[in-house]
């Protein structure tokens, strides 16, 4: 079988495609916990990789904080950036491999709010997270160049599967607990990609390589999404709260921290329409998404 290294598995979206990934591959992973092949935080230092791997998937990532500190901007910059450094620096040691799949993010284009966004925009995102996405994309490019590997750049949209992260954890969260609300209708509509399409995404772009975003086609609102996820909990429909109401729970949210329900920064993205394009990826991978509100998984 052809062998697969995973960064980044113990997470949650290896969660959800390692099962399918080793229907295909030799998988062997690298990371924090017990579980992974090879225990190490590659942000700190170069890994002990021992064996030549025909494709790497590189998913280990720093994400879902709003950093405070200058420590906490740095990390990002230590995970997502050095750590991929720290990779390929290994990955030479024992041979590059034929093909290296990268999983960035849409918010390298630094967008809050637009329609259809597609990869010809500008790379303007300025937060810690997007640019040292950004940082490693560029790294990435150039290595793969010098070294004969076909690199394949993802840039998910919010990704939805059993454990999601972020705000469709939050929803999910509230929504079993009886305590979500839709904010003004739920009209905002946000790119949703399934996480196991990053398993069908995988041989194609091992194949050919390129730069594509990727997310739902149907592109449903959080009001749609949100009333999938109540009937497959066997729940209530979520109730609606005014715009003036959230922005005063918002406001209090600020004074609790990241782990608030809610606060301005996660207000600001919940009411705001947020979407991009996926039609390069369709029409040169030949991919079909899946449908999130078919197959939302709780």
């Amino acid at each position: 079988m052809t062998k697969l290294l995973f960064t980044g598995a113990s997470g949650f979206l290896g969660y959800n495609i390692r099962p399918i990934l080793e229907k295909t591959y030799d998988v062997h992973t690298i990371g924090l916990t017990d579980d992974d092949d090879i225990k190490f935080n590659i942000a700190k230092d170069v890994p002990p990789i021992d064996t030549h791997y025909d494709v790497v998937l590189h998913a280990a990532g720093k994400a879902h904080t709003v950093p405070r500190t200058d420590a906490e901007k740095q990390v990002f910059y230590d995970v997502n950036y050095q750590g991929t450094v720290n990779l390929c620096n290994a990955l030479e040691k024992v041979g590059a491999p034929k093909a290296l799949i990268f999983i960035s993010t849409v918010a390298v284009y630094g967008c809050e709010y637009g329609e259809l966004i597609d990869e010809t925009h500008p790379l303007d995102g300025d937060t810690p997270y997007a640019k040292s996405k950004i940082m490693a994309e560029e790294y990435l490019t150039k290595w793969c160049k010098e070294h004969n590997v076909v690199l394949g750049i993802l840039r998910p949209s919010l990704l939805a599967g059993k454990n999601a992260p972020g705000n469709l954890g939050a929803m999910v969260n509230g929504i079993k607990k009886g305590f979500y609300m839709n904010i003004a209708g739920g009209k905002v509509v946000k790119s949703i990609l399934m996480a196991e399409d990053i398993a069908r995404l995988l041989p194609l772009l091992a194949e050919k390589g390129g730069v594509y975003n990727v997310c739902d086609t149907r592109q449903p609102s959080f009001g749609e999404i949100s009333m999938s996820v109540a009937k497959q909990l066997g729940k209530n429909k979520p109730l609606n709260i005014p715009y003036w109401m959230a922005w005063c729970m918002a406001k209090f949210g600020d004074l609790l921290g990241n782990k608030a329900p809610i606060n301005t920064y996660k207000l600001e993205k919940m009411t705001r329409s947020l979407t991009f394009s996926n039609e390069r990826a369709k029409r040169e991978l030949g991919w079909e998404p899946l449908d999130v509100l078919d197959n939302y998984i709780i």
